[in-house]
């Protein structure tokens, strides 16, 4: 997304601005006070009614997507309202002060505790983990504690002679290329090849040398939906290390996956089982199933966080041990996580995943059925879907399907991906809790309307495809 740029009203724009109210938002008398609606890009120069205010922000606030229909986004869309009742009573609490606030700060500890039970860390009371603001800033703190053992490792050589690098699939979210350029760490990508969407074990080990940091493992790809194989990345690493001596930790991020595998997918082994396995991030929004914004990063033991990252303020008059890039925030999503836990604990974890899963295999395999589209994944590892058209569909393509499906309301994004698959151009469904069974037959019908005008095309109607790049929510 650019940067945005200021603006002003010009002078006919100001005139126009007294039609933007309208006069039953007056109190008592309706035309009180309207003759001029507040300009929008500078402070007004007085107050208004709380209910005008409102009225003025609600009314535009309309013209937003319904977030339900939005198949785009990983983030969680909807929470009971008992929730939203408690993260309301919540939302003047800041995290950061513990000594104000030590129940909030305790919910939080217990929140750690019980991933650190539900990732099989051998030790649970040995994990040492906190709350971020999502997994974007928890993957920054697991990046920086990485490269900080790393040059713990290596000070006789780092920064003069050598230069981090960290080895991870082409497919990685968007966080981690800013991690490698805020930090000064070399990005070593592994690239998709044929119908390989995600990172390869040897391919991962053979990048690896005596100043990689780590290799992150991905839980639940954004692309596809499909978990990498982060028990053969560390037998992979493991037979270097034999090799080489090579000792080289794996970051597992599981953004997504790390609150869907636990609950039914509960033979894979991808957590702290596998000795590798230093630490583990996942977003509280989105399988958390908590609204935006919180993250959760665990470290197996003290021993992969370094002690010197983190800062021990004299805060309030408390002593205060914290990790985090951000300082102040609320802690409403923190507690929310915790109802949340509470509310549904293993069991109903299982089923609301469970329950996601089947209504993705199912819309997957109805999409499949019409005969225009090629699965590339069918949700039968993270909720998630990627699909194609058909090889011998010529006369309209992906991008042609996302714009139409827009027209009815529905967020489905159209994105090419990176090296070396750039030919390829998909469609992603993400499904979460909140998109029913009957929402996603309510998209089919949309999407059985509109296939027989796409296939009455004589081309592709995209004109941009060529700039089209991966969405990276």
């Amino acid at each position: 997304m650019p940067l945005h740029k200021g603006a002003s009203d010009s002078p006919d724009e100001q005139v126009r601005r007294r039609l933007a109210l309208n006069p039953f938002f007056g109190e008592a008398d309706p035309v009180s006070g309207m003759t001029l609606a507040p300009p929008r890009h500078r402070l007004p120069d007085g107050p208004m009614p709380p209910a005008t205010a409102y009225r003025l922000v609600h009314d535009e606030l309309m013209l937003d997507g319904n977030s339900r229909l939005n198949l785009a986004t990983f983030v969680t869309t909807w929470m009971e309202p008992q929730a939203g009742v408690l993260m309301g009573e919540c939302r003047d609490k800041n995290m950061i002060d513990k000594d104000e606030y030590p129940r909030t700060a305790e919910l939080e500890r217990r929140c750690v505790a019980m991933l650190a039970d539900l990732w099989c860390a051998p030790d649970p009371g040995a994990v040492v983990g906190c709350s971020t603001t999502g997994s974007s800033e928890a993957c920054m703190l697991a990046g920086m504690a990485l490269k900080r053992r790393w040059t713990q490792r290596n000070s006789d050589r780092y920064p003069a002679t050598a230069r981090p690098n960290l080895v991870m699939g082409i497919n990685v979210q968007v966080c981690w290329d800013k991690f490698c350029n805020f930090w000064e760490v070399e990005p070593r990508l592994v690239p998709m090849e044929g119908d390989r969407f995600h990172l390869d074990p040897q391919a991962a080990a053979d990048l690896c040398d005596e100043n990689t940091i780590g290799v992150v493992t991905v839980l639940g790809s954004t692309f596809d939906g499909s978990y990498e194989p982060v028990a053969e990345v560390c037998a992979a690493l493991d037979a270097l290390q034999e090799r080489t001596g090579l000792d080289i930790p794996v970051h597992v991020d599981g953004a997504s996956g790390a609150m869907v595998a636990p609950f039914i997918d509960e033979e894979l082994v991808w957590d702290f089982r596998l000795p590798r396995v230093s630490s583990i991030n996942t977003s509280g929004h989105k399988y958390g199933l908590v609204y935006p914004g919180v993250g959760w990063a665990l470290w197996r033991s003290s021993a992969e966080l370094p002690e010197e990252l983190v800062f021990r303020v004299n805060y309030l008059g408390g002593d205060m041990p914290t990790f985090a890039l951000n300082f102040s925030r609320p802690g409403a999503q923190v507690v929310a996580q915790y109802y949340t836990f509470l509310r549904l604990g293993r069991d109903g974890y299982r089923a609301v995943q469970q329950t996601t899963r089947d209504v993705a295999l199912g819309l997957a395999d109805e999409i499949a059925a019409l005969g225009d589209f090629q699965l590339l994944t069918r949700g039968d590892q993270l909720p998630v879907f990627a699909l194609t058209t058909a090889p011998d569909v010529q006369n309209f393509d992906v991008f042609d399907v996302s714009r139409r499906l827009r027209e009815h309301g529905w967020l489905v994004p159209a994105y090419t991906f990176p090296a070396n698959r750039e030919d390829l151009s998909v469609l992603r469904v993400v499904c979460r809790n909140g998109f029913s069974a009957d929402l996603s037959e309510l998209l089919l019908e949309d999407l059985r309307t509109l296939m027989p005008e796409l296939r009455r095309q004589s081309h592709p109607m995209s004109k941009y495809t060529a700039a089209a790049t991966a969405f990276h929510h």
